[in-house]
């Protein structure tokens, strides 16, 4: 499958400054893409637009990833209603280097650089910035940028001259790498076309040539119709101290019948052959969500790595499949002791079940037993008993406490 084919099915097309993306299969291109430092970790968003990126790099175009450590001490007003919190230069440092350590985590053998503009921008002049990229930037370009007028407008709360020039800043960044590395292609999500065209107009002005932008579209769930990737904990980290693996691979097991296959084309490695199989599963047998289970898999692997991804299956099919507490490995146990209500050993079943959150009493703690309700290691009980060794005492459908 050619690049702009693969690209198309995949559903990564959006906006572009190519007249056919049948142009991308011709010879090597290098390119770019970009993103601020302004947290600690991806996000699961982030991960589409890595994705998209891996693809162009099998296809045989260089990439360049740019971790913003200049642009990231401004901060992209874009979408943004009012100015955002300074973060200082160790912040961005710390960020830049996680930021990093997940590239190569998700790209893991694939050939890539990762470039900071802070590098460049350090040591620049403000005189020269304005005499030698101010001067070529129209204001009315930047003036009629969405956010601009919002945020001037009657109900806006202003920007600053910093936030205002972030486009100008961004621009100079494509400059630049046309310059340095031959960079002639930018990639980008939906929301940063504004953003990525002052760089083609920059460049055009100045070089005298043209290059090129290509976006892919902002994901939102099908179902609900909001932004894709987040829930209502908030955003779906890369970063395992952020979202826990687990609640990483939930989030994925848990998409919708609607949406699945779409994200199983963006967010995995499956073939096209591999996809169309999981597709017609979940068209003749929705039940049994055997392409939620192949994407938590698939998506999880590829952040998280295959041993954390096979112990949270693990933990996964103990909890809610009925596989036997017995077979969990250490690792496993850790990972379910930080998910779930941890009481200790060598206590009557009632205390466990009041300690743990699951009955409010002693009285209710009884009812529940002798209502057929409580569970240990997946064997139903009726009465009250010691609890003396490593166990999973269970509650209807999902309420869970370990004893250790």
């Amino acid at each position: 499958m050619k690049l702009s084919e693969e690209l198309t099915w995949r559903g990564f097309v959006n906006q572009t400054t190519f007249q056919d993306i049948s142009e991308l299969n011709d010879g090597p291109i290098s390119f770019y893409i970009g993103v601020d430092p302004s947290a600690d970790s991806l996000q699961i968003g982030n991960l589409a637009a890595i994705m998209m990126v891996r693809k162009f790099i099998e296809h045989g175009h260089k990439a360049y990833m740019l971790v913003g450590g200049a642009t990231g001490l401004i901060g992209d007003p874009d979408g943004k209603s009012s100015e955002r919190s300074a973060k200082t230069i160790e912040e961005i440092a710390s960020n830049k280097a996680k930021i990093a350590a997940q590239y190569d985590q998700v790209l893991a053998g694939q050939d890539f650089t990762v470039v900071d503009n802070y590098e460049w921008f350090k040591d620049m002049k403000y005189l020269d910035f304005l005499r030698n990229v101010g001067k070529y930037v129209p204001t009315s370009s930047m003036l009629n940028r969405d956010f601009v007028k919002t945020r001037l407008g009657a109900e806006g709360n202003g920007i600053s001259y910093a936030e205002f020039s972030y486009s100008l800043i961004q621009a100079f960044d494509f400059l630049h790498l046309f310059r340095e590395y031959g960079v002639t292609l930018q990639l980008c999500g939906g929301d940063q076309w504004g953003n990525s065209i002052a760089g083609v107009d920059l460049i055009r002005r100045l070089e005298n040539r043209e290059v090129n932008v290509y976006s892919m579209p902002l994901l939102q769930n099908k179902s609900t119709g909001v932004k894709f990737g987040k829930t209502e904990g908030g955003a779906v980290w890369l970063d395992s101290n952020k979202t826990s693996v687990y609640k990483y691979y939930q989030y994925w097991l848990n998409c919708d019948d609607a949406g699945v296959i779409d994200y199983l084309k963006i967010f995995t490695l499956l073939n096209r052959e591999e996809i169309e199989k999981l597709s017609q599963e979940v068209t003749n047998n929705p039940e049994g969500r055997a392409a939620q289970k192949a994407l938590a898999y698939e998506a999880t692997k590829l952040v998280h790595g295959q041993q954390r991804t096979e112990s949270v299956q693990r933990v996964t099919g103990v909890l809610f499949g009925g596989a036997d507490f017995n077979t969990l490995q250490g690792e496993d146990i850790d990972m379910l002791a930080s998910e779930i209500p941890v009481v200790g050993k060598d206590k009557s079943l009632i205390e466990i079940l009041v300690q743990g959150g699951s009955a409010d009493s002693n009285s209710e703690a009884r009812r529940l037993i002798t209502g057929g309700a409580v569970s240990v290691n997946s064997e139903k009980v009726s009465d009250d008993r010691p609890i003396n060794s490593l166990s999973l005492v269970k509650k209807g459908k999902n309420s869970f406490i370990l004893v250790r």
